[in-house]
């Protein structure tokens, strides 16, 4: 028997930052189960967004609701949501196995799936590639334990190879999770997303009921 779906919306976000508004009547759905697609252009502020969600981001007027309740700092709930930001964000001291138990990730998916990162394990993060510290980066906020995640840029820096297999990371995840995702890479986006939404550059979220040429009527793709 599949459990019971959750569901996160977030509407109403408004943010202003040095005097622009970034964001205004924003809302956002997501569902576990599901992997729910964000797009648009460098700049529209898809990455605030994602904060905003997460409740660490200082928004004029917000609502984030969880099957129906309201959710005031969502990060600050045990369980609930885990952000990937674009920037680096594990302590370079730390040895990715301590990063991985710090997580609570199951080591033995990631041995499974991931045997050459497994291997450096016992490293300290510092030692690691750009793309291995994405990588490992990405794999402690997708499979933790939470209900929702939220990825923003998680294939920049990865090998092709690399993209393959966390975009079966994702589908795998998504059984269990609501997962947010937003990359450059639209394609794939949309691959694997149902539904997608559109952050225009006036900062208001569209949702796509026919991505690809939905995106060439807005100027987004050719």
């Amino acid at each position: 028997m599949n459990p019971p779906r959750s569901v996160l919306e977030a509407d109403g976000i408004e943010l202003h930052l040095s005097g622009r508004k970034i964001l205004q009547s924003v809302y956002i759905k997501l569902e576990t189960g599901q992997i729910t697609g964000l797009l648009g252009r460098n700049g529209s502020g898809k990455s605030c967004l994602m904060k905003s969600v997460m409740g660490l981001m200082p928004t004029g007027s917000q609502s984030v609701r969880v099957d129906n309740k309201y959710i005031e700092k969502p990060y600050q709930k045990p369980g609930l949501i885990r952000y990937l930001p674009q920037q680096p964000f594990i302590p370079p001291s730390l040895t990715l196995q301590a990063a991985f138990d710090w997580y609570g990730v199951k080591t033995e998916e990631i041995a499974r799936d991931y045997p050459t990162l497994y291997q450096r394990r016992n490293q300290k993060i510092s030692t690691l590639s750009g793309g291995e510290k994405r990588l490992a980066g990405v794999l402690l906020i997708l499979t933790s334990n939470v209900a929702f995640v939220l990825l923003d840029e998680p294939f920049l820096h990865l090998m092709p190879v690399q993209i393959e297999q966390v975009a079966a990371t994702i589908r795998q995840e998504s059984r269990r999770k609501g997962i947010l995702l937003s990359d450059h890479r639209y394609e794939t986006v949309l691959g694997l997303s149902d539904p997608v939404y559109y952050l225009n550059t006036g900062g208001r979220t569209i949702r796509l009921t026919t991505p690809e040429q939905n995106l060439r009527d807005l100027g987004y793709i050719y």
